[in-house]
């Protein structure tokens, strides 16, 4: 039998695979609906099996849409690559990569990680997104990211973990707290202090546990999902917190907050990027990843 299978169906599939709806797909491919219905349809009945389950209203990949996703986009990004190189454009990149970064990358060190390679690529659309490392990590997996930076270990045999920059913390209190005024602070200074930490599934929360189990035992005060929000309740008195030094050296200049000399503590880290192992690396996601400074 001759397979029919067009660029547009494949498109489509990946669309609504990414974003979980046909309306969503045919917005992003300025399709009407009824057009991205049929394609997938279409799809669906030359390959002859379906690729999705609906879940509440909701499609979600089936097993044996997951296996053809990768493939899917692979043969996109080729086919994209052969109209480039027919057209000899040469250097000149298009196309959309999509990047996860949690959130001190994405917050903090954004012009770092794409400052350059969007200055040297006017025409490629990046996308961002930023969540913890958790969530970064399981959208590596789902083939719903081309590339994630994070600020937490993964293991995962899929995902391949590159080094990419050095990054510290500190231990932040408001001016006014009995640690930032005491002189020579000892790991037994900090029994019963009041912190405020990160969510459970992200770095900073990880990083700062390890702290805390150095430490005689304190009291969780607060869980916040941003690093700003907990910058506002150290500086508003809440408690205190250990921080990225990159999201803290706006505060510590303007003296809203007090780094902690604890030499004792190690709150050093690695910031890393993922790739997946089994991720076709076309044109766009090498020029990403050699701009970085990440080739191996």
């Amino acid at each position: 039998m001759m397979n029919n299978i067009s660029p547009r169906q494949l498109e489509v599939f990946v669309q609504i695979a990414l974003l979980g709806s046909v309306r969503g797909a045919a917005e992003r491919l300025y399709l009407t609906q009824p057009a991205a219905s049929m394609a997938l349809a279409e799809l669906e009945r030359q390959l002859d099996a379906p690729l999705f389950a609906r879940e509440r209203g909701r499609l979600r990949l089936n097993p044996r849409g997951r296996e053809l996703l990768p493939l899917a986009q692979e043969l996109l990004e080729r086919h994209a690559e052969f109209g480039r190189r027919g057209r000899e454009e040469g250097d000149a990149l298009s196309g959309e990569l999509r990047i996860g970064a949690s959130n001190t990358v994405g917050n903090y060190r954004v012009g770092e990680l794409l400052g350059e390679f969007v200055r040297a690529q006017p025409q490629v659309a990046i996308r961002l997104r930023v969540a913890n490392t958790d969530t970064i990590a399981a959208a590596m997996l789902d083939h719903s990211l081309d590339l994630g930076c994070v600020e937490g270990p993964v293991t995962h045999p899929q995902l391949e973990v590159r080094p990419w920059r050095d990054d510290l913390l500190v231990v932040c209190a408001p001016p006014d707290h009995p640690l930032a005024r005491r002189r020579g602070l000892k790991p037994a200074d900090f029994a019963g202090a009041r912190w405020v930490m990160r969510e459970p599934g992200s770095a900073t929360r990880a990083t700062s546990e390890r702290v805390l189990s150095q430490l005689p035992p304190g009291e969780t005060v607060l869980e916040l999902d941003q690093i700003e929000a907990i910058k506002q309740a150290v500086i508003a008195g809440l408690g205190i917190a250990c921080l990225p030094q990159v999201a803290v050296t706006d505060a510590l200049a303007t003296g809203r907050l007090k780094a902690l000399k604890t030499p004792f503590l190690d709150l050093r880290r690695k910031l890393s990027m993922l790739v997946h192992r089994q991720k076709y690396r076309g044109a766009l996601l090498d020029a990403f990843i050699a701009q970085a400074g990440l080739e191996r």
